[in-house]
C-alpha cells in the first residue's frame, strides 16, 4: 500500500447504508489484472486471486459483468473475438467491449454509459442496484452518469486517478477507494 493511499484512506466516504448489489462492472485493465496500460489478450493477466474471488461473489448471487474500452480494436491490434474469449475465460456473466477508439465518439466507450445500459437492459436490472470498480476516472464517469455507484481501485492507474479527482472540481460520484478489486469485492459482499 502506498504512502499516498494511507494518506488519503480515512478521508474518503464509506458505504454507509447497507445496499442491494445486484451486478458488479468491473473494468479490465489495471482493475482485475494487467498495468495502467492496455495488454492485450495473450499477455494479459489477472492479479493473484481475482478470478477466485469472482467466483465467490456470483455464488453469493451477484452478477459481474466486464466493461471495458478496446481502441486496439479498431486499430487492428486485436479482435473482438480476442477480447470476448479471453474475458468469458475469467467466468463474467456478460462481457461488454467497446471497440471504438475515443475519434469516433461512441457512446459506448467509456465515459459512455452504452455498456451498462445495454447489460442492465439484457439481465433486467436496474442502474441503481449496480457498482462499478475501476482505476480511471472515466469509470466512476460511466458509473455517476448511468446511476450506479462507482469504487476505485488504486492499482493501475488507480493513484493518478484518485490525486486527479481530489485536485479537481469533477463532480462525480465515488461512493470509496479500495486498494485493490480483492478488497472492493470483499466490502460490497460484506454489506449485502
Amino acid at each position: 500500500m502506498s504512502a499516498f493511499f494511507d494518506r488519503t484512506y480515512l478521508k474518503i466516504p464509506f458505504i454507509e447504508e447497507r445496499k442491494l448489489v445486484k451486478a458488479i462492472f468491473v473494468d479490465r485493465d489495471g482493475t482485475m489484472g494487467g498495468s495502467d496500460r492496455i495488454e492485450y489478450p495473450g499477455e494479459f493477466q489477472l492479479y493473484p486471486g481475482v478470478q477466485a474471488k469472482f467466483r465467490e461473489v456470483q455464488e453469493n448471487g451477484t452478477k459481474l459483468f466486464s466493461f471495458t474500452n478496446q481502441p486496439g480494436i479498431a486499430e487492428g491490434e486485436a479482435t473482438m473475438e480476442n477480447f470476448r474469449n479471453e474475458l468469458n475465460s475469467f467466468g463474467f456473466d456478460g462481457v461488454y467491449v467497446c471497440p471504438h477508439t475515443p475519434a469516433a465518439k461512441c457512446k459506448c466507450r467509456k465515459p459512455g454509459t452504452r455498456m451498462i445500459e445495454r447489460a442492465c437492459k439484457e439481465h433486467g436490472l436496474r442502474a441503481e442496484d449496480c457498482f462499478v470498480i475501476g482505476d480511471r476516472l472515466t469509470d466512476m464517469l460511466a458509473a455517476t452518469r448511468a446511476g450506479c455507484e462507482g469504487i476505485l481501485v488504486t492499482t493501475g492507474a488507480g493513484e493518478e486517478s484518485l490525486r486527479h479527482w481530489q485536485q479537481s472540481d469533477d463532480q462525480l460520484d465515488i461512493k470509496w477507494i479500495a486498494e485493490d478489486i480483492i478488497h472492493a469485492l470483499d466490502r460490497l459482499m460484506a454489506g449485502k
